[in-house]
């Protein structure tokens, strides 16, 4: 019996909602992160960033993870969890501002990305890229910021010269520096790791965080428990035959995010269907309509599902994509 679309919505909402805490992912990020903030008598976080070399600088993290994994949810949950972090009574806004690299770009549209975040809006198009991070660090002294977040911080060097790029370093360096400074979160992909690496300076500023892939095998048992958890939320009753966990992990490409994605999207079809129970076929149709790809060659169908080749013409736009940002690295 088909189920009503609005209980369908409201069950699928409460699944987007769960939030699985015990990766290594997570408790890796709240370890980094509690270094860097100073505590009350009572060991509370305090919205004010540990200083570091003489009290002169503050320090960053560089959580570097590959698309789909849930590096953007798992930050944003971190950091709202933090109460000291929370809304100012007196400002109304939040002690950390959260940016998301613009496209293209530039050390302007930086700039002026993180002015707006901060309550700034009329900015000149004639404001030199400096005296708008000026003015950015300045507000957010006074909104007593303790952490500046910039996700898909990859972009950051991926349309710059050598000489922006340069520059583009030295603002990071600039922004974890003098008596405004703050906590830096850097979130990207695998090519954050040779931007943050290519300058000493930059480098040691940021603890980095690779978060370990999904491995066949190893993590097919906490699947199989976290798609049980899912469906009994869902009134589901879950068939993990067929090798199901082992063709999620392989269709995810790995990724902790992108497997709770297709769980949540192979439920969907299920509940669609008005059935009691959640299948391999599910998982095939959800995944189907996503990758646009044929029946015979999706992982939740083909026998020999672990030979499907994934993403092989974008990993090697990456890789070429890669190789021209750190040539344009090395003439910085």
């Amino acid at each position: 019996m088909p189920r009503n679309p609005r209980e369908i919505r409201n069950t699928l909402a409460a699944l987007r909602n769960i939030h699985i805490e015990t990766n290594q992912r997570d408790l890796s990020l709240k370890d980094h992160l509690s270094r860097l903030l100073e505590l009350d008598e009572d060991g509370n976080f305090l919205p004010v960033p540990v200083r570091f070399t003489a009290n002169l600088e503050t320090r960053g993290i560089a959580l570097i993870e590959a698309a789909g994994g849930g590096k953007t949810t798992a930050i944003r949950r971190l950091l709202a969890s933090i109460p000291s972090l929370g809304l100012d009574p007196e400002t109304g806004m939040a002690r950390y501002v959260e940016v998301t690299v613009p496209n293209p770009a530039t050390q302007k549209r930086i700039g002026k990305a993180i002015l707006k975040a901060v309550g700034v809006e009329d900015v000149s198009e004639r404001t030199p890229a400096w005296e708008m991070f000026r003015i950015a660090r300045h507000r957010m002294s006074l909104l007593g910021i303790a952490v500046l977040w910039i996700d898909e911080a990859h972009d950051l060097f991926l349309s710059g010269s050598a000489r922006e790029i340069d520059e583009m370093l030295k603002t990071l360096k600039s922004l974890m520096q003098g008596d405004s400074a703050v906590i830096v979160i850097l979130s990207g992909t695998e090519r954050l790791k040779g931007i943050t690496s290519f300058d000493p300076q930059v480098s040691r500023r940021f603890s980095k965080i690779f978060p370990p892939d999904l491995q066949q095998g190893a993590d097919n048992a906490d699947l199989e428990d976290l798609i049980r958890s899912y469906c009994a939320e869902a009134g589901l009753a879950p068939d993990l035959t067929g090798d199901l966990a082992g063709r999620l992990i392989h269709a995810s490409r790995k990724r902790f995010g992108r497997a709770i994605e297709t769980l949540i999207d192979a439920i969907e079809c299920a509940l669609r269907e008005g059935g009691d129970r959640l299948g391999i076929e599910h998982f095939a149709e959800a995944w189907g309509m996503k990758e646009g790809c044929p029946w015979d060659e999706n992982v939740f169908v083909v026998p020999d599902w672990s030979s499907v080749v994934l993403d092989e013409e974008a990993a090697q736009y990456e890789a070429a994509r890669t190789a021209r940002q750190l040539k344009i690295l090395e003439k910085a």
